[in-house]
């Protein structure tokens, strides 16, 4: 139905505007407040009215295909609905529309219309008389009201309510069937036995035949009382329904989806992103998602059907958006240290830290956590903290973060200026680091290590750049500056344990972490809860943040 949909902006304020051909499914991700689910609402606005929202602020243009007026004719048939027992039709009119919504047009009026209209006015055509009501949007709360009890309705007349076809189609509700036992392991069935009324059941037994769950004879009574009312069960079992059986039975063309996974384990997330998938290959509907968990995003990836990811982001009043490779998002999701420290979660935040270890993580992320709470400005905000294994393996987090477009910040001890050879390189490589700017920081780098050599300076243990005489110290603070530039952060008097030692933590590593925490206190209430000041971490955070809340980064490719 989609053939083309192109945003306002691109990956950055000087790339080409974002031009999609729209796949099967296509999946809207980003931080919080970068209009993952205004998007949707404005191709909603289109599908109904045949233009965009003179309002909208994300999409420049939505381009549809397949759409003559032959083909306008033959869809608009399949539409026509009967008329209710008190609905009157005048002759000369019919009744279009679908389960939630009907109108009723003189069909003179719309051939005398069709046949002066220019394309415009005809796409206008079409999506008011056809694609809204092939359109569906779900929330939250919507997708619950799909499995509560409806009228069953008259059966020698048109269905009036998806659960009234679904009950009439044998193969689609086997197909409800399948997937819901898939993911629960109970056996979904309608219960027609209070009359007049159809109400979803899941059943610990399969139905022995059709008759036993569409009939109301004593087997078919006895059958439904076992199985358990959906309305006795999870929200995330009756919201994982409601789509699911909305998707097969309803048949919309267009569906929009605003965050699929409330209400659900991140299993049944998996599950629904990679069904939801499926089908919309499968029947030839379009599918449009806004979402927040990774799980739905992995099963949408390794369903293998052609899916489109978008990642939204607004900073500062500048709005991106960059298609997302697939290739590149699997290895997030194969890499087993990628998969492990959970880097795919970084598709929602506006920056994510990388640090050489767990108990850095631990300790940078409170650090960042109190300058949020008593100096807002200077922390880094709706960020995650996510730990490498150690500094040879930073980059390794680093670069396919930044290659998506992700602002990733390294932080590592001083001691990576004793690493020459690939090590230096691909800390530089996964910052992006022009080529030919590599070869003098190694050099400087080289000079430096050497110097600390020359007077048996432990870089790590006895502070770092500040231990070397004036002018090398220098030259270290300009090569530290040129690093931070491109996002990568080194401790400049040492390792983790260097900061706040007017607190007198001892040990190293995890015992130092406990430690210092202790020493730093837990309630802000206490004389010696300790607050952010000037200087020491704070102000190195502080520097972080500047770097991840430039709109013009250095170090983050506008593609790849």
């Amino acid at each position: 139905m989609f053939d083309s949909v192109k945003l306002k902006f691109g990956s950055a304020a000087t790339e080409e505007l974002l031009d999609l051909s729209v796949t099967p499914i296509t999946v809207f991700v980003g931080p919080n407040n970068s209009g993952k689910s205004k998007i949707l609402k404005e191709l909603y606005h289109f599908c109904r009215e045949g233009n965009l929202d003179s309002r909208g602020v994300i999409v420049e243009e939505a381009v549809l295909k397949d759409m003559d007026e032959g083909r306008f004719y033959e869809k608009l048939s399949h539409l026509e609905k009967e008329p209710n027992e008190n609905e009157s039709l005048p002759e000369g009119n019919m009744i279009v529309g679908n389960y939630q919504e009907r109108v009723q047009i003189r069909k003179e009026n719309l051939t005398q219309t069709m046949g002066k209209t220019n394309e415009g006015h005809f796409r206008e055509w079409f999506c008011q008389w056809f694609l809204r009501f092939n359109t569906l949007l779900l929330d939250g709360q919507g997708r619950m009201q799909l499995v509560r009890e409806q009228n069953g309705g008259n059966l020698q007349s048109p269905p009036q309510n998806s659960l009234s076809a679904l009950f009439r189609d044998d193969e689609k509700r086997s197909e409800v069937r399948r997937i819901v036992n898939d993911a629960f392991g109970l056996h979904f069935v309608i219960d027609p036995t209070d009359l007049g009324k159809l109400k979803v059941r899941l059943s610990e037994e399969t139905p022995a035949n059709e008759m036993q769950e569409r009939g109301v004879h004593a087997d078919a009574v006895e059958f439904h009382s076992k199985a358990k009312k959906i309305d006795d069960l999870s929200d995330g079992v009756k919201a994982f329904t409601g789509i699911i059986l909305e998707l097969v039975a309803g048949d919309p063309m267009v569906l929009m989806i605003d965050e699929p996974e409330a209400f659900l384990h991140p299993s049944l997330s998996y599950k629904l992103g990679k069904e939801v998938s499926v089908t919309a290959s499968a029947q030839n509907k379009n599918i449009f998602v806004s979402t927040h968990s990774s799980n739905f995003i992995m099963g949408c990836v390794q369903s293998g059907v052609p899916i489109n990811i978008v990642r939204l982001t607004y900073s500062q009043g500048v709005a991106t958006a960059r298609l997302l490779p697939d290739e590149k998002l699997l290895q997030l999701m194969r890499n087993p240290l990628l998969r492990s420290t959970g880097v795919i979660d970084g598709l929602f935040y506006e920056a994510v830290i990388v640090t050489e270890s767990d108990a850095d993580r631990a300790f940078y992320q409170e650090i960042n956590d109190r300058l949020l709470k008593y100096s807002p400005e200077k922390g880094i905000s709706n960020c995650l903290f996510i730990n490498a294994q150690n500094k040879q393996t930073v980059h390794q987090i680093i670069r396919p973060l930044r290659e998506l477009g992700i602002p990733a910040i390294a932080i590592v001890d001083i001691d990576i200026l004793k690493e020459g050879g690939q090590v230096w390189a691909n800390f530089l490589g996964s910052g992006f680091v022009p080529q030919i700017s590599q070869t003098p920081l190694g050099t400087i780098r080289q000079a430096i290590k050497q110097k600390f050599n020359d007077l048996s300076i432990d870089m790590k243990k006895q502070g770092g750049i500040s231990a070397l005489p004036d002018d090398e110290r220098e030259a270290a603070e300009n090569l530290l500056g040129q690093l931070k530039e491109y996002g990568l952060f080194v401790v400049p008097n040492g390792e983790l344990e260097c900061w706040l030692k007017q607190l007198g933590a001892s040990g190293h590593g995890p015992k130092w972490l406990v430690e210092v925490f202790e020493k730093m206190g837990e309630n802000p209430d206490s004389e010696n809860y300790v607050k952010p000041e000037n200087g020491d971490v704070w102000s190195f955070i502080s520097s972080i943040n500047e770097w991840a809340s430039l709109v013009s980064r250095k170090g983050i490719p506008a593609k790849i």
